[in-house]
């Protein structure tokens, strides 16, 4: 009896691994063909931005952050009105006037304004040697900051490790680094 048991609970023990390995797989994944989407659009790497969203939300589309961040990339009202505006699409202005956050919590729509943000960040860094680092803390911290930590210095030519070191916000630092730190690794498979 009591060997039964024990491979009865070796076999759930086991199979619920199984589901709950499947299960996170679909969760982390589940978003995969709009990342592919829009990144392609604003011309960035999917695997960056499916690493921003890891890092953001961990993939709920509904979260609000305490700055009133919403959706899957954390994106703001400001930049999303921002962002409508400089479509030029009225529907898209009035949706962003009416209810911001309803509008963002919208998958599409959150990963779409956030590829474009993030691409209109990168803007101040193509082609620097730590181009993807600094991108990663203006959206973060602010392209003040940026500014800020690469002062006095020939910002074009510091490294992703000499960029990052200069972060001065420890939650800003570790955001960077975590997310370039996933993101090498989902390249490299």
């Amino acid at each position: 009896m009591r060997r039964y048991l024990f491979f009865s609970l070796i076999f759930f023990a086991f199979f619920s691994l199984i589901g709950l390995y499947f299960s996170n797989n679909y969760w982390i994944h589940r978003f995969d063909d709009l990342i592919a989407r829009q990144a392609s659009v604003y011309k960035l790497d999917e695997k960056l931005v499916w690493s921003v969203i890891y890092e953001e939300t961990y993939f709920r589309a509904l979260q609000i952050g305490a700055a009133e961040e919403v959706g899957l990339m954390q994106v703001t009202p400001t930049v999303a009105r921002q962002w409508a505006k400089e479509t030029g699409f009225r529907e898209f202005e009035k949706q962003t006037a009416e209810n911001v956050v309803d509008f963002l919590r919208d998958p599409e729509r959150n990963i779409q304004v956030g590829c474009w943000y993030l691409e209109k960040l990168r803007e101040n860094y193509r082609g620097y040697a730590a181009e993807k680092a600094m991108m990663l803390a203006a959206y973060n911290a602010g392209a003040s900051r940026v500014e800020e930590w690469t002062k006095n210095t020939d910002a074009a030519k510091l490294t992703r490790e000499e960029f990052i070191e200069r972060i001065d916000i420890a939650s800003t630092k570790a955001y960077v680094t975590s997310i370039l730190k996933r993101y090498d690794a989902e390249k490299n498979k």
